[in-house]
């Protein structure tokens, strides 16, 4: 970590129409040097699965593909994973092959394909994977099929958007077999190559499968027996009779005989689950032929003639891995649930992620009275996902679940006497102990609205028709927003006990796409709505009865605990707000597109930490154990730790993207952008210092 020392100049700006406060610009100088911080993933263990492939005759290390550029290792046949490496720069390949050459082990092959843009390409590593080089003939290509020829180790073959390649130098150069512009052999999504002749190929298209037998220079149509516009997502060629062709697609799961020359649909597999996207024939036993479906998992252990599910609907399978040394031992890549091992022949299948994470964790917190306690909230995992809860610091995970319902998690907090609510995709819920014995912790929705305004209604009194103001209490209706933010710390000091002292009863606050909600009986009711006419706040924080709650493009304040709130002025450049935070001594801090301000009047006036190296301020947190403000955008590795008193800051770079950073005790947890909750090791922390 490093620290730079700063000095005020004070640059006098326009303030926000509201209040026409001034703006003061605060200048860091002192240039940071590089800090190089250790900081590791602990988990959720889980997340996306794209790819699995073995050493062959080892079948102890098998590589595995994930959808953030990086490639896992295991060592004892998937039982536990480790980071192996990252391909190219970026965090968005998806890396959907992967091919080890049985020849020589040591050389690897990794293709994969961007989402948006399209893009992508080969990288090879000739060492085991300590060290990859991208292939220049296929850069930038969306490679969605990849296969080697098993009769030519040194033979490969790719298939792009643009059409299928062949590589006859191990991947040293590239040539386009197919006719370059063809409106039929394009966006090729499954390749399979003769086991005896590296010149007949298989080619699945989104829009039904090609051949050809000389290499390329002719291909041929294969449809027959399969219904049109089908794409054909995985090729299979028996190992001992190539003539055998399975074949799955969109339509559903297709058998030739005839080496491609007719089609015939196979019964068995229920149309709300044809989206298969990969085949897998058992090594040892050729009519047993296992289909990864969008829907889970089925096998067929008399060549197609009937199918059997092997895992429930809720399994989407991207590939298939088959011991060939104990065919019982079956991988699987899923999305969501990461790999998941069966030790008998895919009848029971358990989650095996020990070292993966994938996850993406929107929400964290660290628990009041235990700092090793930790909760952790994922999103886009379904049933996969919800809360995670860690007892000892990250080092093991339990999924806590029970009553989301799938939700997404977006926020996470806890109360004084430690109930801990999650701000969901549709509602609040709060975490409760069950009456079993021994009780189960689940989750219970908190999602009551009942506002009371004052409306105007006329009375009659002493025979008179009056107009008279009165609270009615509105009919209760449901919070179904997504809850982006929540604070329960606020405090209503309006109220007195019978000797006359203030109360100071607790206020519960949350920000939703609904607008601005407050409840003053621990969940039981909310009441609130849209605030200043808008919907979509983003931030809240509470100093008592103080309150603040931002929305992309501005801010309101409460001075009553969230009964009436008002616009709070805002340093008139900025372009969107994404957190608000008090520090102990009042200041509020704004963390926005355009950095990190804040202001000590509430914003009358407002200082900008110009010099921070850092833009585009995603978390902006105050860490009350240590009085510090802590800092991450989700486009950059570092995190940033400002004392409100002097203003120094230390950063630290972590290795991962954060979406959000908290403390737990001596060390700081934060919340990875693709890589679940990552922790500073007390290395780290050591290398703290003044500059």
């Amino acid at each position: 970590m490093n620290r730079s020392r700063l000095r005020l100049d004070l640059i006098f700006r326009p303030g926000a129409a509201a209040l026409a406060g001034l703006l003061i610009a605060v200048h860091l100088f002192a240039n940071p040097l590089p800090a190089q911080a250790s900081w590791s993933a602990v988990g959720p263990a889980g997340g996306d699965a794209r790819a699995l492939a073995a050493v062959p005759g080892d079948s102890n290390r098998i590589y595995m593909g994930t959808t953030d550029s990086w490639i896992y290792e295991s060592a004892d046949r998937g039982a536990s994973w480790r980071r192996l490496a990252k391909l190219g720069e970026s965090d968005d390949l998806i890396v959907d092959h992967i091919v080890v050459d049985p020849g020589d082990p040591a050389t690897i092959y990794a293709a994969a394909w961007k989402l948006d843009p399209a893009g992508g390409g080969l990288w090879v590593s000739r060492d085991g994977g300590k060290s990859w080089t991208e292939s220049a003939g296929l850069r930038d290509q969306s490679i969605r099929a990849f296969t080697q020829a098993p009769s030519d180790p040194r033979t490969l073959f790719a298939g792009t958007l643009e059409g299928v390649f062949r590589s006859a130098d191990g991947g040293a150069s590239w040539a386009q077999i197919s006719p370059p512009g063809s409106s039929e052999i394009h966006e090729i999504e499954s390749l399979a190559v003769d086991p005896a002749d590296p010149n007949i190929v298989y080619a699945g298209t989104w829009h039904l499968p090609w051949k050809t037998t000389d290499g390329g220079k002719n291909w041929e149509s294969i449809k027959t027996g399969i219904i049109e516009d089908s794409d054909v997502f995985s090729i299979v060629l028996d190992a001992a009779r190539p003539s055998i062709v399975y074949l799955s697609a969109c339509s559903g799961i297709y058998k030739s005989e005839n080496a491609g020359e007719r089609f015939r649909r196979i019964q068995g597999i229920p149309s709300s689950a044809r989206r298969t996207r990969v085949l897998m024939q058992d090594p040892r036993h050729p009519a047993t032929v296992y289909a990864g479906t969008t829907e889970g998992l089925y096998k067929t252990l008399d060549g197609g003639k009937s199918f059997k599910a092997m895992t429930g609907p809720d399994v989407i399978v991207n590939d298939v891995f088959v011991d060939p040394t104990n065919t019982d031992r079956v991988l699987l890549a899923t999305d969501r649930g990461g790999a998941l091992a069966s030790t008998d022949g895919g009848s029971s299948f358990a989650p095996s992620n020990q070292g993966f994470s994938g996850r993406k964790v929107e929400a964290l917190l660290v628990d009041r009275g235990d700092s090793d306690r930790l909760y952790a909230g994922a999103v886009n995992d379904k049933s996969y996902g919800g809360v995670f809860v860690s007892a000892d610091g990250g080092a093991r995970w339990e999924q806590l679940s029970d009553g989301l319902d799938g939700r997404d998690v977006f926020s996470l907090a806890q109360a004084a006497d430690g109930t801990v609510l999650a701000g969901t995709g549709h509602g609040i819920f709060a975490l409760e102990a069950g009456t079993e014995k021994p009780p189960i912790l689940h989750w219970q929705p908190r999602n009551v609205i009942v506002n009371t305004p004052i409306k105007a209604a006329t009375e009659t009194h002493y025979g008179k028709r009056v107009n008279v103001e009165k609270q009615v209490r509105d009919a209760a209706r449901e919070l179904d927003s997504r809850v982006n933010a929540l604070d329960l710390t606020g405090k209503d000091l309006a109220g007195k006990d019978l000797a006359g002292k203030t109360e100071s009863g607790e206020v519960w606050l949350a920000a939703t796409t609904g607008g601005l909600f407050t409840s003053r009986d621990r969940g039981a009711s909310w009441q609130g709505g849209p605030v200043m006419g808008a919907s979509d706040y983003l931030s809240v924080t509470s100093r008592g009865g103080t309150m603040a709650a931002a929305r992309p493009d501005g801010a309101v304040l409460s001075f009553d605990a969230g009964l009436t709130w008002t616009p709070m002025g805002i340093p008139e450049m900025l372009t969107r707000i994404h957190r608000v935070a008090f520090s102990a001594d009042g200041t509020l801090w704004l963390g926005a597109r355009e950095g990190v301000y804040f202001t000590h009047d509430l914003g009358k006036t407002w200082l900008w930490i110009e010099r921070l190296p850092l833009r585009d301020v995603d978390d902006l947190y105050w860490d009350a154990r240590r009085d510090r403000v802590l800092v991450s955008s989700r486009s950059s590795e570092q995190i940033f730790s400002i004392d409100p008193k002097t203003l120094d800051w230390q950063w630290s770079r972590t290795g991962f993207r954060i979406a959000l950073i908290r403390a737990a005790a001596e060390r700081l947890v934060a919340a990875s952008l693709l890589d679940g909750v990552v922790i500073e090791s007390p290395a780290a922390k050591a290398e703290s210092g003044r500059q």
